[in-house]
């Protein structure tokens, strides 16, 4: 049985924005978001979901944290942006449209800007957008929370990691299942 609230494993891909070596100082809780997301990309790994990752302004903010890095291929291409919205950047859209999803896993820095604009613009252009909330962050938690109350009451659905990679995998019969429980212990 499909729903348009849970995520569905044909239809979805999971976004990082931002989450770049130059926030590890300012953005309280870094390390455990890391955690939290290198997890989420493991899971993708693992479900074998396409993972699209992008970096506001690299050559300023530097790369994505090395500990998500480390779980994505060698020649894994990350997508390079000035817009705050992932959406502002026509390889991010070209990408996301390669990957025939309509539903969007959206995770990473910082909630209130980047995050938020991608969601909005995602929804706009029909996606169902689904946030990993273990895995959003700012440097206030007065912006995280207003963040992510605005893009819940303009439709976004409120996710953890845990529960997005059941979702996706829907039955503990499913050939990842005991990977998957291994990953989030």
């Amino acid at each position: 049985m499909s729903h348009l609230k849970i995520l569905d494993i044909e239809k979805t891909a999971l976004v990082v924005v931002d989450f770049q070596e130059a926030f590890r100082s300012s953005i309280p809780d870094f390390d455990p978001l890391a955690q939290n997301i290198s997890n989420a990309v493991q899971g993708f790994k693992i479900l074998n979901l396409p993972v699209i990752v992008t970096e506001q302004y690299p050559r300023g903010l530097g790369h994505t944290a090395g500990e998500i890095l480390s779980f994505l291929p060698s020649q894994f291409h990350t997508i390079e942006k000035t817009s705050f919205s992932s959406c502002g950047a026509q390889e991010f859209i070209e990408k996301l449209n390669a990957t025939n999803t309509k539903q969007v896993l959206l995770c990473g820095l910082e909630t209130h800007i980047c995050v938020n604009q991608t969601a909005h613009d995602l929804l706009n252009e029909g996606f169902d957008v689904h946030i990993l909330e273990d895995c959003v962050g700012s440097r206030s938690l007065a912006n995280r929370i207003t963040g992510l109350e605005k893009m819940k009451a303009n439709g976004v659905i409120p996710s953890c990691v845990e529960m997005a990679l059941f979702e996706l995998m829907k039955d503990s019969k499913n050939e990842h299942f005991k990977e998957i429980q291994n990953l989030i212990k």
